[in-house]
């Protein structure tokens, strides 16, 4: 694949949407190559992350980050090639990962951006495995729920970028590990290849509190819940005395045009004395070098796998991010725009 040097295609957010987005709230335009600055850096995108997050940033509703503004770049994770540097850290052809949102070029501060071995591993893992999913999974999981050998740790959304991570991280600890996810073949893949301890199909379950029981005899340990709503109220109906629960997604609701009454039955985390807490992976950036290593070395090991859903061309974005939202991918949703020259 090739790039003009002389436009710079972008996906611009065009309109907020009402429950599910659809093509039309974004718009594609062509503009001039940026030039950068003093201490600035030119990359050029090779890979585009698209993830749950991004549409949080399409509303205008107060949370974590500032939301995007209508006529301003899609938001999104980049792994990209230097062309031009101002700045000693970086030089041409150097692969990089960065916030520079749906575009193919984008100028950055230098500071903001992360240098990627291709040696380590195929570069667009820096937007999977060896990225914000990967770290998502290491510190939610080990630092904020602390489990312990022998625990029973349920992942709701478990065929995902970082569900798949969290049960094999459980795993590797000394966890039986039980994944929530809809569709059968998903299931299939994270018990038969990740060693998935027991699944549980959301969208084909008569009851949920029940299944969760019946995969969870001794009850749930850790919840690691990327999904909230009816799942998560089935997983709380079922939590182990001093059960620890870590909210790092709420997909089934970000699309809503009236939000979930939610779990209604938060007198079994009373009941059970047990502990919930939210989680943001910014909050750990000082330590990704430590998970990085680790996780690396677990691949290395064979211990960890992990699975890509690629889709070709930059002008597949939208669709690629829509169709992630809706549960089409099966492990890290990932946008080839260009191959590294």
């Amino acid at each position: 694949m090739t790039l003009s040097r002389s436009q710079n295609r972008r996906f611009l957010l065009a309109s907020r949407p009402t429950g599910w987005p659809e093509p039309s709230n974004f718009r594609l335009v062509s503009e001039a190559v940026p030039v950068p600055g003093p201490k600035e850096v030119l990359v050029r995108a090779l890979w585009l992350s698209v993830d749950p997050y991004m549409r949080g940033r399409m509303s205008a509703a107060r949370s974590y980050a500032r939301p995007v503004e209508i006529g301003e770049v899609m938001t999104g994770g980049v792994v990209g090639q230097v062309v031009t540097s101002d700045h000693p850290a970086f030089k041409p052809g150097d692969i990089v990962e960065g916030s520079l949102g749906w575009q193919d070029y984008a100028v950055a501060d230098a500071s903001l951006l992360r240098k990627i071995d291709p040696k380590l591993a195929p570069i667009q893992t820096a937007l999977g495995v060896l990225g914000m999913p990967g770290m998502t999974a290491y510190f939610a999981l080990l630092e904020v729920c602390r489990p312990k050998a022998g625990d029973t740790v349920v992942v709701s959304g478990a065929a995902g970028a970082v569900g798949q991570i969290v049960g094999q991280i459980a795993k590797i600890n000394g966890c039986r590990a039980v994944g929530i996810a809809g569709g059968d073949d998903k299931l299939d893949y994270i018990e038969r290849e990740l060693g998935f301890g027991a699944t549980i199909n959301y969208k084909t379950s008569n009851d949920l509190t029940k299944a969760v029981a019946a995969a969870c005899p001794t009850g749930v340990d850790v919840y690691f819940d990327n999904v909230g709503g009816a799942v998560s109220e089935a997983v709380f109906n079922n939590l182990a005395f001093k059960s620890r629960i870590v909210i790092c997604g709420q997909i089934s609701q970000y699309n809503l045009d009236k939000p979930d009454l939610g779990p209604r039955n938060l007198r079994y985390m009373l009941t059970n004395r047990a502990r919930m807490e939210g989680f943001l992976v910014w909050d750990w950036r000082d330590c990704y070098p430590e998970a990085l290593r680790r996780i690396a070395q677990w691949i290395k090991e064979g211990r960890l796998k992990y699975s890509e859903h690629v889709t070709e061309g930059f002008e597949k974005t939208p669709e690629a991010f829509i169709a992630m939202l809706k549960g089409a991918n099966l492990g890290k949703a990932l946008v080839k725009v260009a191959d590294p020259e």
